[in-house]
């Protein structure tokens, strides 16, 4: 049976219906739970030929390990950490990209009982600084590709804990002090014995903090216990319905959370083997060539990278291998779920969740199908709520802030943080009255499916109304000539805020004035008239994660900047 069983007690497809799930579906584990040792080193030791990675380079060159492999190199990590002074308890900054190295090191970082806290590799000195000083951080693992570790010797001399930093790809930079974690790795012994007593870790020991990409202030540290895992099971397993025996791709760089939602846990508890593409630029055309080439059974990447895809004739590709489709990260336009269905056959299953959490709303499938422009329904183990500032429960077709049923931190559904780190002040902002509140918007429509509409942060007030930019930019999508779009809301001394659109048009296409004239009217035609943009402009490119997800934050920075009172 699937290891995921072992905490289910029962098979995915044993359930009737989503009403059996979310009512049946129950999570036990052990108090010293941790997924490197009762995860990776089980399959190690039952399937010790079963295919866990599939990694493929810049330059498409292949590595492919097993879960033996792959705990055998935990091992070897686990060893070199302890060698070198790393202790249980130390936090250690992860800037890796997606090289091969990251699952190995963080099984390592597990087994000994270290906090991963991974980040970007877009990080420049001023970032560096903040997240060791704030979070503690007793070492850096920082790949050896661009200037990042350039970055981070420029901030050594404000560093207050930082003891060890290490690089990959044998690459000694100019600042030296500096170690090879690739060959100590080599080096070491692939013999360990789990830990006991003092040493040893406990389910609700801290085991990831990462930092959260606010809107405002500095970024928050997100604090996941051992029992993070747990709550991917129903991402990997039940959302993304990853294949026994398969080959799951998302995309998604290591250092952003997402990572760990698609790249890691649900889908080993499911016995999936992860694909891995570590790229610098995305290609639609590289992704599609690789979903024929690998006979990728099921596929995960945000709305805007589906987008790119389609830009290129994907009938031209045997994508017959896949079976099934997700997509997170920002919310999904009717107008690219019908496309991709056009192209492919396939639809796509939406799901939303945050760093804080795993995924807590979702189409699951074989139970319901997808509706384009809905999140879905609440997750089996999550209970989840729209409610008002009063804390009262929104009717149908009223909008509030998405929160989740969680009385305490022993009574949250796994996969939920368990504090923001050293924020008391955060935490209970966030939690309190029986709920952890997302921050995030939407409303139930009559059949019960939850809209997106916005960050409370995004939600634009203009008027008297409250327009969500979603809504916007799905009608605008829907305009031959844009090929992205990001709305926000930009000051105005008569509306308090008006509807601003940053568009990037498809090719053929120029800036015009008519062309605003055009798009504007047609918003005014296909939505509430209210909501149309009265400021366009028009961008080359739009600023982006590296795992595609449009940075509305940076574009509200410069439009304070243009239009600020």
């Amino acid at each position: 049976m699937p290891i995921y069983e072992t905490y289910t007690g029962c098979h995915r497809d044993s359930f009737t219906s989503l009403a059996d799930a979310q009512k049946n579906f129950k999570l036990t584990w052990p108090e010293n739970f941790n997924f490197a040792y009762d995860v990776i080193d089980v399959l190690a030791a039952e399937k010790p030929d079963k295919e866990a990675l599939v990694w493929v380079s810049r330059d498409f060159e292949e590595k492919r390990f097993t879960f033996k492999d792959i705990s055998d190199l935990s091992n070897k990590a686990a060893n070199y950490f302890t060698e070198v002074g790393l202790r249980k308890g130390d936090f250690v900054l992860l800037v890796m990209k997606c090289t091969w190295l990251f699952w190995p090191v963080l099984m390592g970082l597990h087994k000994i009982g270290a906090v991963a806290v991974p980040a970007s590799k877009m990080l420049t000195r001023k970032d560096y600084v903040y997240r060791a000083n704030a979070g503690r951080l007793a070492a850096a693992i920082i790949t050896g590709d661009g200037d990042c570790t350039e970055q981070f010797d420029a901030g050594m001399d404000a560093y207050e804990t930082i003891r060890y930093k290490f690089v990959t790809g044998g690459k000694e930079p100019v600042g030296g002090g500096w170690l090879d974690i690739e060959a100590g790795i080599a080096g070491a012994s692939a013999a360990w014995t789990r830990p006991t007593g003092e040493a040893a870790t406990r389910a609700d020991d801290i085991m990831m903090m990462c930092f959260s990409s606010g809107t405002t202030g500095y970024p928050k540290m997100i604090a996941h216990d051992f029992t993070y895992p747990l709550g991917h099971i129903m991402t990997g397993v039940f959302w993304h319905r990853v294949v026994d025996g398969g080959l799951h791709f998302t995309i998604s760089d290591t250092g952003w959370q997402k990572a760990f939602w698609g790249k890691l846990y649900g889908q080993w508890f499911g016995e999936s083997a992860i694909f891995v593409y570590d790229y610098d630029k995305f290609d639609g055309k590289n992704i599609l060539h690789l979903l024929e080439k690998y006979r990728i059974t099921t596929f995960c990447v945000p709305p805007t990278m589906y987008r790119l895809i389609l830009q290129n004739d994907v009938s031209k590709y045997d994508l017959s291998s896949i079976t099934h489709c997700c997509t997170a990260g920002e919310a999904l336009n009717p107008e690219i779920f019908n496309e991709w269905k056009r192209a492919t056959g396939l639809e796509i299953h939406e799901g939303f969740g945050q760093s804080e959490t795993a995924v807590m709303l979702c189409t699951i499938s074989p139970w319901m199908k997808p509706c384009p422009g809905s999140m879905g329904l609440p997750a089996p183990g999550w209970d989840v709520r729209i409610l008002d500032e009063d804390g009262n429960e929104c009717a149908p077709g009223v909008t509030g802030e998405i929160c989740v049923r969680a009385p305490s931190r022993e009574e949250r559904p796994r996969g939920l943080l368990t504090c923001y780190y050293l924020n008391e002040e955060e935490t209970a902002e966030s939690w309190h009255d029986g709920f952890y509140h997302t921050g995030d918007t939407a409303f139930r429509d009559e059949r019960g499916l939850y809209h997106y509409v916005g960050r409370n942060d995004d939600v634009i007030k203009s008027s008297g109304y409250r327009i969500g930019p979603f809504e916007v930019e799905s009608v605008l999508l829907e305009h031959p000539a844009v090929l992205e779009v990001a709305v926000t809301g930009i000051p105005d001394a008569v509306r308090g805020f008006c509807v601003k659109a940053t568009i990037v048009l498809q090719k053929g296409y120029t800036p015009s004035e008519e062309l605003v004239k055009e798009l504007q009217n047609y918003v005014k035609k296909n939505t509430a008239p209210y909501k149309y943009p009265r400021v366009v402009e028009f961008w080359d490119e739009l600023p982006k994660t590296f795992s595609g997800k449009i940075r509305r934050t940076e574009i509200r920075q410069m439009d304070m900047k243009k239009y600020g009172k």
